[in-house]
Parts: C-alpha cells; structure tokens; sequence
C-alpha cells in the first residue's frame, strides 16, 4: 500500500486517471485527459466536496468508484478503506463507514458517467490507425445479454424478474444491448432496460444506440437483427450491414444479379408497417431494398453451424469479395467474448446496487472502467505494432490494479512515465491465446455444489422449517437446553 503525501483536498483529476497511464510521452494523450474530465464535471455542475472539511471530492470519488469495481472484491467497505488507509499519512483513518462514500457516488450524475465512458470508446476508436481497420472502414459488433440484481422491491418494480418465475424466488433482470468496436474492442454505446415487456427486446434497445453510429462504418450482428426496416434505418444512418440471414426470409440464388457463385444481389420489398413505427417514420422507409446475399460453407471442426447465408449491403463485388465478407462476419465472435470480458472479468453479470438510480451508474461506472482497460491495451498495442485485441484484457485490469497506488502518488512526471512505458512494454508481451480450429465440447468439467434448489418464496421456506422443528422439539423428552 503506497500512502499519499496529499491531502484530499490536492487529490485531482490527474491523480484520479493515473493509473491508466495518461501523459503527453505515452500514446493516446488525447482521449479523455484530466482536462477534458474536470471539464465535463463542470459542464454537469457536480459542486460537493469543496468545503474544508470535506473528505469525499469528485475525484476522489471518481479515482475509489474505478478501482472499486475493477476490484476482485467489489463491496464498499473494501473500496472505503483502500482510501481512508491511502490518506492515513496526512489525516487521522477515518471510521470505516460506507454512508458518506455511498452519498458521494450517487452525486455523480449518470449522464455524465456516460458521457465519460463515451467519449473514451469514441476517442480511441478515432485514432485507429488504418492497419486496424477492415478495408479502410470502422466496424462496429452489436449483441445483447442480462445481468441480475439484487432483490429488493425498488429492482423488481424497475426490472421486474420473468414472468416465468415464481414470485419470491427469481432475481430482477436489467437486459442491455452493446454496441463494440472490432478494431479496439472498446464499448461505443449502450443501452438498457427491463428483461421484458413492449419494446424491451434486443432490436428495440439497439434503435436507441443508432446514433452513437457514423456515417461508413459497417454493423455486423447476427440474423436477430436481420430486418427490413433495421436494414433502412441503418442505411439512413449512412452505414452498411453485414448480417447472418433470418431463418423466415426466403432465399433463391438462380435469381437476382449475380455476383459469382451463391453470391448475388436482390430486392427486398418492404413489409407492412410494424406496431412499434409511426406512419411518418413508415412513409420515409424505402419501399425496396438492394441487398446483396451471399452463402458459404463453414469448414470448422465442432462447429454447430454447416452453412451460413450472409445478408449485406455491400454490393461491390471487387471492392468487397465474398470471402473477405464472410471472414468478417466470422469475427463477430469477437463480441461475444468482449460480453464475457464485462460479465465474468469485470464482473458485470451480478450488479451490487440496491436501487435503480444506483444501478444506472453502476452499469456506465463498468462501462468507463472497461473502455479505460481497453484503452490502455491500445496503448500498449500501438507500441509493440500489434491489434489491440491481441492484449489480453484480464492481464491489462491486473496490471493496472497492481500499479494503482504507485502512479496515483507518483508526483515526478518523468517517474511516472517511466513506470508507465514500462508497464506497456510488458503489457505487450500478454498475448490473448491464438487456437485456430481450436474444438471443444460445449460442457464443464467441475460440478457445482450439490445445494437444493429453493422452490418456494424464503419466507415460507423458513416458517416450514420454524413448524417442523417445533413439532419435532415437542416430541422429544424434556431436556435442559443450553443458553448461548
């Protein structure tokens, strides 16, 4: 444990953001210095923490709610004395209580949060340069997936746990859609809400992540999103799609233009208009679409998948072959992993706030973490001339946790950067495994622990246990019972 020199009222922007290697010699200077951070406080008029007898400021706030959830150990009481024992050189320890830490965090507003994690994914994904991009294009990977919550009745009346599920014993559920970069692997927008209901599903959730896109990047997702009126909305947004076909949409290659083999362009006509579209909206869709469709089979061994029929508009032949399309979508994979990165590396799966307002920042606090990791494995790519995906994001978070205090106290800049190139240097020897045709069964080799199931609400599960034991003290012989 480094101990600060500081006070906590000297504790700023540039001590918060460290430990994730900003400085004017290192790579990457640009996105989101302390400068632009303080900038963005202001911008949403964050004021706590200024009197002198505060002990809670914005960046400490900030510099305890990173760390805490890059922590294997994720409760407040951890994150509260890791920096109560960092300051105990220049003020008494504080008492160990999380009330004022947890007062802090939720002053943070979660807009800016969201901005902050953002403006991280956009900015990196900016200055990549062109070996990491495909065909000279920014390609961007969306999929959906579910964390749960902890079950109090502000979560399940926020997000409510499947109707499936019987009351009292399923979790609530917030689902979200994540819209990632293949070039940096850095989240570039996201967005949330319940598990179900109307317009809560995957494709409804990724309409409102439309405008994070910029014109000529190209979408890659699987046949979920595989639409008519996706496809339109996306070709307004000036970006192209590369999808797996919908397994109802019809496909016929001996007609339409053709391209080479099982390679061809056709017209899709647009359907009637759906319950979730105004007829304004309806009335700007194109009443055709020119997509191009492409079939190819799937030489992997292990692979659940024999053929797969691609659907895209991008319909140039020469600038875009078929297989370099079908190698693209290939690398949707990509997303999937980046999920288990958030879920089970940083811990996304199980959220720990106990209402909705704190679960909002929870989500944009991982968020910002995940792209602030991810932007220190670019840095470290950017060096070593590599792809930023071949930094194993797991070895960058235990880097990063290991130098924590050192480079926050660090006050020499020339030390600081020496710690700094040399953390990237070895960052750059940790490689994320490459298996081609790597085949393994879809099973796990360790069993769980052999616990029932709980198949009735707590309560009642405790008040049968309460009879049964009453009856049973009742029918034994009268014995003198210890006091504890």
């Amino acid at each position: 444990m480094s101990f600060s020199p500081l006070p906590p009222h000297a504790f700023q922007f540039k001590n918060a953001l460290a430990p994730f290697l900003y400085g004017d010699a290192l790579p990457l200077p640009e996105s989101l210095d302390p400068a632009q951070v303080q900038q963005r406080f202001t911008e949403h008029q964050v004021g706590f923490g200024h009197l002198g007898t505060a002990f809670w400021t914005p960046a400490l706030t900030l510099w305890a709610f990173l760390r805490q959830v890059l922590s294997a150990d994720r409760s407040c009481r951890q994150a509260v004395c890791h920096v109560v024992l960092a300051f105990a050189l220049t003020r008494p320890p504080e008492a160990f209580d999380t009330a004022a830490y947890c007062r802090a965090r939720a002053k943070l507003p979660t807009a800016l949060l969201e901005r902050l994690a953002l403006d991280v994914g956009h900015q990196v994904e900016a200055h990549a340069p062109a070996a990491w991009l495909w065909h000279g294009r920014h390609v961007q990977l969306v999929d959906g997936s579910t964390s749960r919550l902890p079950d109090t009745p502000e979560n399940q009346r926020a997000y409510p746990q499947p109707k499936s599920q019987q009351p009292g014993l399923g979790l609530p559920i917030v689902r979200w859609v994540v819209l990632v970069s293949l070039a940096t692997a850095g989240v570039l927008g996201l967005a949330y809400g319940p598990y179900q209901g109307k317009q809560t599903g995957e494709t409804a959730l990724f309409r409102r992540l439309l405008k994070h896109l910029r014109p000529g990047a190209v979408v890659v997702a699987d046949r979920y999103y595989c639409s008519y009126f996706m496809v339109a909305l996306l070709r307004a947004c000036g970006v192209d799609v590369v999808l797996r076909l919908h397994q109802r949409r019809r496909y016929d290659f001996r007609r339409g233009r053709r391209l080479g083999r099982y390679d061809h362009v056709v017209v899709w006509q647009r359907p009637a208009r759906p319950t979730w579209m105004d007829e304004d909206t309806y009335a700007q869709v194109p009443t055709t679409l020119e997509v191009r469709e492409i079939r190819r089979r799937v030489q992997e061994p292990g692979g659940r998948v024999q053929e797969l029929t691609l659907a895209t508009t991008l319909c140039d032949a020469v600038a875009y072959p078929a297989d370099d399309i079908a190698e693209l979508y290939h690398q949707r994979w990509q997303v999937e992993l980046d999920i288990r990165s958030l879920k089970t590396t940083l811990g996304l799966s199980d959220l720990r706030c106990l209402t909705p307002f704190m679960v909002e920042k929870e989500l944009w606090m991982n968020c910002l973490a995940y792209n602030l990791v991810r932007r220190v494995a670019a840095q470290a790519a950017l060096r070593s001339e590599q792809s930023p995906r071949s930094i194993s994001f797991k070895a960058s978070k235990q880097a990063l946790l290991g130098s924590w205090d050192g480079l926050s106290f660090t006050e020499a800049a020339a030390e600081a950067t020496q710690v700094a190139l040399g953390l990237l240097q070895a960052l750059a020897k940790e490689h994320v495994g490459d298996r081609p045709g790597r085949c393994e069964p879809r099973a796990i080799k360790r069993r769980p622990k052999p616990h029932k199931l709980l198949r009735e609400p707590r309560g009642a599960a405790k008040a049968r246990l309460l009879r049964s034991w009453r009856g049973l003290a009742s029918r034994q012989s009268p014995v003198p019972v210890a006091r504890r």
